[in-house]
């Protein structure tokens, strides 16, 4: 993949979709155009946004200081597989200033090597921001979703937080109707709640030696 291409494709990119083109249209366009191939048109997807959504998502961020004291709803695979991914320097920084994975969510996920660390960043971060209530919601499609939620509850009450972890078949319904703060990296999630968080970001502001392990495609 040429570096040079691919740059000049989000530069495409986004000067079509601040004019309106559907994103589907214009990265397949564009990348027709540079002749890139499928795994640079899927990641353009991923990181390439408007001016306009990416302005809307970065005011809508509530402080990472705002879990302190307050309630947080989280996005269990979106956010754990996020945090692996950055571990694997395999997550990528986009427009919107999220941080978001290229391997999406699949019914296959199984948990690897990085989980464990993972899950202990993200409940360590917790911790040291003291919310007064935490849920990890997990899609109950996911093969041993069950299993992960155990963990998690019992990892939960280990660290003293008050909190739970459960499976939904709606997982993405659940997380734009709450009350609570949600974090996720699902673009139409945080376009639809009521308060986010950049989640992913804020561990990474927090455990600085991360920061080298996020990928910018487009500096």
């Amino acid at each position: 993949m040429s570096s040079v291409n691919f740059e000049k494709a989000a530069i495409d990119i986004r000067y079509l979709l601040d004019r309106g083109y559907p994103q589907k249209s214009a990265v397949n366009f564009v990348c027709a155009h540079y002749r890139l191939g499928e795994e640079s048109r899927y990641l353009l997807s991923r990181i390439v946004l408007s001016h306009e959504v990416s302005w809307k998502r970065r005011a809508k961020f509530l402080p990472c200081d705002k879990i302190d004291g307050g309630g947080i709803i989280i996005d269990g695979y979106n956010i754990i597989i996020g945090l692996e991914s950055i571990l694997d320097k395999k997550a990528y920084l986009c427009d919107d200033g999220v941080i978001r994975d290229i391997k999406g969510i699949s019914r296959n996920y199984k948990v690897s090597e990085n989980t464990e660390t993972a899950i202990d960043l993200i409940l360590q971060f917790l911790k040291e921001n003291n919310p007064s209530y935490v849920c990890f919601l997990l899609d109950s499609q996911i093969s041993k979703s069950g299993l992960l939620a155990g963990t998690l509850r019992g990892k939960i009450s280990e660290l003293g937080l008050k909190g739970d972890a459960r499976t939904s078949k709606h997982v993405d319904y659940d997380l734009k109707s709450s009350k609570y703060i949600v974090a996720s990296s699902d673009g139409v999630i945080i376009d639809e709640a009521e308060k986010v968080v950049n989640f992913l970001s804020c561990i990474v502001f927090r455990f600085v030696h991360l920061e080298e392990r996020v990928v910018r495609a487009i500096d």
